[in-house]
């Protein structure tokens, strides 16, 4: 079901009213409703894929109470091992099948065997990425003791399957969200305002911005041969909001919708294209899954101290393996082994953590070094997402090439559309550089004003969402991976 449906709109206030009003206010009862509706949820896809999650499920509780019970260390690292091969196999298997066959292929035919073979029809399960690395995080904090293994298993299900970040996260730390299954819920009004706040920026974002950037960056990388340097920058110009408005929007309405149940879920991006080095902005990007990497992969391998030739090991192990869980394209793997190369010298040079506050703090304007570093990470943050974008690693240098060619300076042809768009997303940017240092911008933008002028400031916004956004139900990006 997609959040930016009819479905949605028609699920999420029965959902909500039944919750509150209908069933009863036992945490048993709630968690029991949030299981089933959840399932409801994911099932509206394509209800085959549910025995995926119910599998991830199974193996992950029982693991954990099998940790719970179990002292000796070799058992332990078997039960673990349990936990890993069946979530990382699950999501082996759907989504890079064909990648290791064809690569397998490809590698073959450099010795000049041509092979002949078949790929397999799999249909990639939405959320797959998402809802296997929330559990396989479960399992590795009950194996390191960081945790108690949980014994109820409707809340553990539940928190699995947890409707609102299910499909693109955030990808939620169990110490984070499973506690909140066993809290007493009461309806906050304040709490339910701030949600629907959220979830309408995040609306925002996704129909005015990201699905009106799409038809057009569509058309320019499709027919990148034909048009001009220009237009080619504004088409990676267009995907670059494209991508953020459409995942950050995605964040917002998971993290609002939580909201509406008492359900806090951990922010997943803060702001990254105001980032003054690489580093911040891999802090401020996808921060679930930055974080995730950074735990359960980079840390456990030695992080940054250990020796120079292993520094650089681990942070290209990161970023491959962040590339790499993005989909099954030696495009995403050049795009994480572009940001590795992005981070080295900061590492080397021990500035990976020098931004750590909020850029141009207390202050309206950056400074000009502030303005300059913005300029330069978004400018690095811009060309490396060619590659993501790009169809294959030939397009994405095509494209770069239009990009750097004389043709840049050729004036170029934009629509009234393409203009109107362009303004839209400089008021969005000033707008966030406005409200950086709150968790989302709507979060007090309208506060200040008495409740009459603050509803007719979301009723406007809401007008301009129904004017401007793009209602073809096009998917959320990362649906995609």
């Amino acid at each position: 079901m997609l959040f930016n449906s009819i479905d949605f709109a028609i699920f999420l206030p029965l959902v909500f009213i039944s919750f509150w009003f209908i069933i009863p206010k036992s945490n048993r009862c709630q968690n029991l409703f949030l299981l089933f509706v959840s399932y409801v949820f994911y099932s509206w896809w394509d209800w085959r894929f549910l025995s995926l999650i119910i599998i991830s499920s199974i193996v992950d509780y029982l693991v954990g109470i099998s940790l719970g019970k179990e002292e000796n260390i070799v058992k332990r690292k078997y039960l673990l091992l349990i936990s890993i091969c069946v979530n990382i196999g699950l999501l082996g298997f759907f989504k890079y099948s064909n990648f290791f066959i064809e690569s397998f292929i490809t590698a073959f035919s450099f010795f000049g065997n041509q092979l002949n073979y078949d790929t397999f029809y799999i249909i990639l399960p939405v959320g797959i990425s998402f809802y296997t690395f929330q559990t396989l995080s479960y399992s590795i904090d009950v194996y390191e003791r960081k945790m108690n293994p949980s014994k109820d298993v409707i809340a553990f299900f539940a928190f699995v399957s947890f409707f609102p970040q299910l499909v693109a996260g955030p990808i939620e730390r169990a110490a984070n969200l499973l506690p909140q299954f066993f809290n007493k819920r009461k309806f906050d009004y304040a709490k339910a305002i701030d949600g629907m706040r959220q979830i309408l920026w995040g609306f925002f974002k996704k129909l005015v911005i990201a699905d009106n950037c799409a038809p057009f960056v569509n058309e320019i990388f499709s027919h990148h041969g034909e048009l001009p340097g220009s237009i080619l920058w504004i088409g990676i110009l267009f995907f670059t909001f494209q991508i953020y408005c459409d995942f950050s929007g995605y964040s917002d309405i998971a993290i609002g919708t939580a909201r509406l149940f008492n359900f806090s879920l951990n922010k997943n991006f803060d702001f990254p294209y105001f980032s003054r080095d690489i580093a911040e902005f891999w802090r401020r990007w996808h921060i679930s899954l930055s974080s995730w990497f950074r735990d359960y992969v980079y840390i456990p391998m030695g992080g940054s101290y250990v020796a120079n030739a292993k520094k650089i090991r681990n942070l290209f192990v990161v970023f491959l393996l962040s590339g790499f869980w993005h989909g099954a394209n030696w495009t995403f793997i050049i795009w994480g082994a572009i940001n590795a190369v992005y981070y080295l010298p900061l590492m080397f040079m021990q500035k990976n953590r020098k931004h750590l506050d909020v850029p141009a703090s207390g202050r309206l304007f950056p400074s000009f070094l502030e303005a300059r570093q913005i300029t330069v990470t978004f400018f690095m943050t811009l060309i490396a997402w060619v590659f993501f974008r790009a169809n294959n690693i030939t397009h994405a240098f095509e494209y770069l090439d239009g990009m750097f060619s004389l043709s840049v300076f050729v004036k170029p042809n934009i629509s009234v559309d393409q203009v109107s768009l362009i303004m839209i997303i400089f008021i969005f940017v000033i707008v966030e550089w406005t409200q950086r240092e709150k968790e989302y911008t709507l979060e007090t933008v309208l506060k200040k004003y008495p409740r009459t002028l603050r509803w007719i400031g979301y009723i406007y916004i809401l007008i301009f969402i129904i004017g401007f956004g793009g209602f073809e139900k096009t998917e959320f990006i990362y649906f995609a991976f």
